[in-house]
């Protein structure tokens, strides 16, 4: 059913793309056809459209039902339409806001008039089944702070966010494009999920609040996303195991009950090529059923050597509403991914004496692979969600979510050392080489039941949620590794040994003073990139690599959100259930069973509505797996759980008559038992903790109707604070700044000469960082940003300029073989239609 359902996709997907060429055609002989076409007949209405205080709605939908016409209000909340005489209803819609209908008569040259929308108290969901109207760089309410639409000033935790406004403002096409819009958070390499937030490495995440567990390299295209959350500190106590730092969820674009399409086609540097196109709406005239569909391609070249991608998208969603007691909405995103795995950028050896100039031994291009070398993924998940009133007081609400994703790799990569001479001496030119070849898939489920119970008890109000969690991840026995090859040959040249040994030396094949390697070594002095055959090399499956596995969890948890005057508490308390399975159905599988209780405590004190005071409490934990507790011979161990728990404080305030929000954190994050590499092969050890404090502020929104603003920073010294090695005591964490920031704003001019014009300004800057190496340091950085943009009529057109100064930067890196530079200067030009 499900292939039948992508099939069928598919062949809507090509019609929608034919229509799009001939829309396309059409607008490029629009502005000419139309330039003289205003007849003497024909009328313009015009008009400002606001809330009960009199500000201004930017982006209210305006929908004349006689002709099928519509517009949107702009950033000032006016709006225009040119029409012949005659009498027409007129709707108004806006999210959150009561939809009204008027009746005008169009007589005069110029009709203008005033609209006032009064909010809708009632418009808050339990389970986010339809799409946000909002077109802000500010977000008002969020699932993630108490898996109920709740506003952000009312939860008693950080929660970071970047809205698709600025996604789109920004030309921004990947996640970690996105991460230094966040306080507290950067990158730790170039792969999906691995950044840092507070000083914590990350690489749990959500989608629509529902837990995804992959090993993916590549993030998607961001063409499906409405906007990125990172909420801060431990989310353990709602969403199963967690980082202590902080969790990313990414929440997908709903179906709206209004009619918008748009389409945009870009293109930049490293030869880059995008399309995206949004179609959205009611599929029949009563609003019961919409639909909405996300379509994007890219193919990019890369300033690293032998990069490069090819990505489509494919996201159609459907919502239900048969009345106003029930609610259902289905998604299915298909996302796939052709290119080659960066493992970064590999330089001579650093030493103590070296330090950082070991960095720029080699080019940030630089890179280690062969022409040969490819990485194909692919992640389809589809979700159902569900909502349904019992009562005024009582709604029943229901997700699932099926997460699906395939990997093809062919790799050449080193094995993290150096070449070494006969008598075991590194040769820091030469790196030791590896390489992969495997096919693999992970399946995940989650399911999540939840009630919610609003009821008042005397002066306090109570909205007490009791829920029930599942989920499960497989990596089946199916998965293989056909070839695998590194180390160096044997002395009768008929097999390999993985690792040398110079007191030993007789057991190898020797020429030159040199133990002769299974895959040839690198030269960092003389790249070779060449095509390589890989039967050449002496190839064994590694065992250990795809032993069959299940993970899966069973939680239950309950929460009461109290409210008593301007004051509010949010108790929390969350039983989980861990059960990891090691060589799974066969006949030595092993079951390591683990559970936790896990508190959360908040407190919010509203002394007035733009003003918010809040602390909370809460905790972390996460099972050691069972591929690193089961294999002591290959990682070590056995290793106790991640256990972390944080106390956080702060406001959260709503300014310029709330268009611009304000939030301010302060934290202490503890965490025991981290596992980090120990320098000998894939054995791990154990840090016995590290400690996190810092301060964060946010800025989102608008300071006038023509300037929107995004700016953070943050302070934060994350240390090592106890372990069996006494040099570590006190050594911040890897990819762990002590400062960073970053501030975005854009100014949209209205007077005649330069209507529609936008320009924007950015910056954001990072201090030095250690990595996993003692010995190396990456360097701190700033980047300046810019973009132009036009909006006229249904266009809008936008250049953007990235690291404008062209600065050498690292994002993150690992050692002196895997660092992951930034991106020399670039830009990005495109051109949009909306309809």
């Amino acid at each position: 059913m499900l292939f039948r359902l992508i099939k069928n996709y598919m062949r809507f997907t090509r019609k929608l793309f034919s229509e799009i060429l001939i829309l396309i055609c059409i607008c490029i002989g629009l502005p000419l056809a139309n330039a003289d076409a205003q007849t003497a007949n024909e009328f313009m209405i015009e008009g400002v459209i606001a809330d009960e205080e009199g500000k201004p709605l930017p982006g209210t939908s305006i929908f004349i039902t006689q002709l099928k016409l519509s517009t949107t209000a702009d950033d000032t909340g006016h709006f225009t339409l040119k029409i012949k005489p005659g009498k027409y209803t007129v709707q108004f819609s806006f999210i959150g806001y009561r939809r009204i209908t008027k009746t005008i008569e169009v007589q005069k040259d110029i009709r203008s008039f005033n609209v006032t929308l009064a909010s809708d108290d009632n418009h808050l969901q339990n389970v986010e089944i339809t799409g946000r109207k909002e077109r802000s760089y500010k977000a008002s309410g969020s699932f993630s702070g108490s898996k109920t639409e709740t506003r952000l000033q009312d939860i008693p935790q950080a929660i970071s966010y970047v809205t698709k406004e600025v996604i789109e403002d920004q030309q921004a096409y990947r996640a970690l494009d996105l991460i230094k819009n966040v306080s507290g958070a950067n990158a730790f390499s170039y792969y999906e999920n691995d950044i840092v937030i507070r000083g914590f490495r990350a690489s749990n995440s959500l989608i629509n609040g529902l837990r995804t567990i992959s090993n993916g390299w590549s993030s998607s295209l961001l063409s499906y996303v409405e906007k990125m959350e990172v909420i801060k500190g431990p989310a353990s106590a709602l969403f199963a195991n967690t980082d202590p730092g902080g969790t990313v969820n990414m929440i997908t674009k709903k179906p709206l009950n209004e009619n918008r399409k748009s389409i945009m086609l870009s293109t930049g540097s490293y030869n880059t090529t995008r399309i995206a196109a949004d179609f959205t709406g009611p599929i029949d005239t009563s609003g019961t059923f919409l639909y909405r569909l996300n379509l994007g391609y890219q193919k990019a070249g890369s300033f690293r050597l032998l990069q490069g991608t090819e990505d489509i998208v494919i996201a159609p969603s459907f919502t239900f509403i048969p009345d106003d007691k029930t609610k259902v909405n289905f998604e299915l995103v298909y996302a796939r991914t052709n290119g080659r795995l960066d493992r970064g950028q590999a330089i001579f050896g650093a030493t103590a004496d070296s330090g950082s100039e070991a960095l720029y031994t080699t080019p940030i291009s630089f890179a280690i692979g062969k022409d040969n070398d490819f990485l194909n993924e692919t992640n389809l998940f589809s979700t159902i969600s569900i909502q349904h009133k019992v009562s005024d007081k009582i709604s029943l609400n229901a997700s699932y979510m099926k997460f699906m994703w395939n990997e093809d790799l062919l790799e050449h990569r080193t094995s993290n050392n150096y070449a070494v001479d006969e008598a075991g001496i590194p040769i820091p030119t030469l790196m030791e080489m590896r390489t992969i070849r495997r096919k693999q898939r992970n399946y995940t489920d989650n399911l999540t039941l939840y009630g919610v119970y609003d009821v008042e008890t005397g002066p306090l109000s109570h909205r007490i949620l009791l829920g029930y969690d599942y989920i499960q991840s497989v990596f089946p026995k199916d998965n293989n590794s056909a070839y695998n090859a590194r180390g160096y040959r044997n002395a009768a040249n008929t097999g390999k040994i993985n690792t040398y040994d110079p007191l030993r030396k007789e057991r190898y094949l020797i020429v030159n003073g040199r133990p002769v390697p299974n895959v040839p070594h690198f030269d960092l002095t003389k790249p070779d990139y060449a095509y390589a055959d890989i039967n050449e090399y002496f190839n064994v499956p590694e065992a250990n690599e795809f032993t069959p596995t299940m993970y899966y969890v069973n939680g239950v948890y309950v929460q009461d959100q109290i409210k008593w005057g301007k004051m509010q508490v949010l108790l929390g308390l969350r039983k989980e259930y861990y059960v990891d399975v090691i060589n799974l159905k066969e006949s030595n599988e092993q079951k390591v069973e683990q559970s936790a209780l896990l508190p959360r405590v908040g407190v919010v004190y509203t002394p007035m509505p733009e003003l918010s005071f809040y602390g909370t409490y809460t905790q972390s934990y996460q099972p050691q797996g069972s591929s690193r507790i089961g294999n002591p011979d290959v990682y070590g161990g056995p290793f106790d759980p991640l256990e972390g728990k944080m106390i956080e404080g702060g406001l959260k305030m709503e300014i310029l008559e709330k268009r611009l929000a304000v939030n301010i954190a302060a934290y202490r994050i503890v965490q025991d038992n981290i596992l980090v590499p120990s320098g000998d092969g894939d054995i791990l050890r154990q840090i016995g903790q590290q400690r996190a404090t810092g301060i964060e502020t946010d800025i989102y929104g608008t300071l006038s109707s023509n300037l929107s603003l995004l700016a953070n920073f943050s302070y934060n010294k994350a240390i090592i604070t106890d372990s069996n090695i006494a040099g570590e005591i006190g050594r911040t964490m890897p990819n762990a700044p002590r400062s960073q920031g970053n501030i975005w704003a854009k100014y949209v001019f209205t007077n005649r000469s330069l209507n529609g014009v936008g320009v924007a300004l950015g910056a954001n800057y990072v201090t030095e960082r250690n990595t996993q190496n003692v010995n190396l340091q990456l360097p701190g950085y700033t980047l300046m940003n810019a973009a132009l943009s036009y909006s006229v009529k249904k266009f809008k057109m936008a250049v953007n300029f990235n690291n404008i100064f062209d600065k050498t930067h690292w994002i993150g890196g690992y050692d002196y073989v895997r660092l992951f530079p930034g991106m020399p200067r670039n830009f990005m030009t495109s051109v949009g239609y909306m309809f």
